[in-house]
């Protein structure tokens, strides 16, 4: 069974709903995106969606631009984040990873070569924003092939496509939870109750919330309605907040900290 399922078996056994963390991997560096993800684990994370850092983000707020900007600056590349993973499983990380990236990098790999290197570094799932379900077909194809869940974002203002994308979902539904791209917020789309009991509606798939959550009221009132929270921007901005400390080997272990007592926080443990 998928990691991904299994989770989700397990947190509806315990009436809770899934902690899933981003992270742009690369920012500072692998190594240390490896060593976050383990914090992420330990602070008490679900699973982790791993973000290919990428020129032209469409989806992406500021936070996660300047995140993927200094990665690239020091030339990570899909196939790097790809066997980060696998680094991370050496290393004891056991929850399902997501990896989360844009369509030109995977054209760029080859869809068949794509799938067999998830397939060896132990991915779940993906997400890919910007590959609308209509001409998904191919690498929905081969997802079921390789059993990699593909996990399709629906908005508020997607409308009719909620049910047709969500009758295609794997893995779980993505809700986008605001108009606009990622990045903390005050306020949610005043709708969002409605919206997400639409989509409750279309799918037997858990559904999870994403975009703007940053604090643990948040996280609280929409673990109330949905089966899993992501937490996108608040995370990658606290690793920018911390950078300085991550990148010297006295300080590191003190900015590891700050990032796992964040999360620890914000699910509210």
């Amino acid at each position: 069974m998928n990691r991904i399922d299994e989770v989700f078996i397990k947190l509806r056994e315990q009436k809770r709903a899934a902690l899933i963390p981003f992270l742009t991997l690369g920012d500072p560096d692998i190594d240390m995106s490896i060593e976050i993800i383990q914090q992420l684990e330990l602070a008490g994370a679900d699973m982790i969606e791993l973000g290919v850092p990428y020129s032209d983000p469409l989806a992406d707020g500021p936070v996660i631009q300047r995140a993927s900007q200094r990665a690239l600056e020091h030339g990570i590349s899909i196939l790097d984040c790809i066997g980060s993973a696998a680094k991370a499983r050496e290393l004891g990380v056991k929850l399902p990873f997501i990896l989360f990236t844009y369509y030109n990098p995977i054209l760029q790999l080859g869809l068949e070569r794509f799938f067999q290197l998830l397939a060896e570094n132990d991915i779940s799932g993906m997400i890919i924003p910007d590959l609308p379900y209509e001409e998904d077909h191919e690498v929905r194809k081969l997802s079921e092939q390789y059993h990699i869940h593909l996990i399709p974002l629906v908005a508020p203002t997607s409308n009719e496509r909620i049910r047709q994308i969500s009758a295609k979902a794997a893995g779980f539904v993505y809700c986008v939870s605001s108009l606009g791209v990622t990045g903390v917020r005050t306020q949610f789309y005043e709708g969002i109750d409605q919206f997400l009991q639409t989509v409750r509606d279309s799918t037997k798939l858990p559904i999870a919330v994403g975009f703007g959550v940053s604090t643990n009221e948040h996280y609280r009132s929409f673990a109330e309605k949905s089966d899993g929270v992501i937490v996108g921007s608040a995370i990658v901005r606290t690793i920018e907040e911390v950078l300085p400390l991550l990148r010297n080997p006295a300080t590191k272990s003190e900015g590891l900290q700050f990032i796992h007592n964040f999360v620890r926080q914000l699910k509210g443990g």
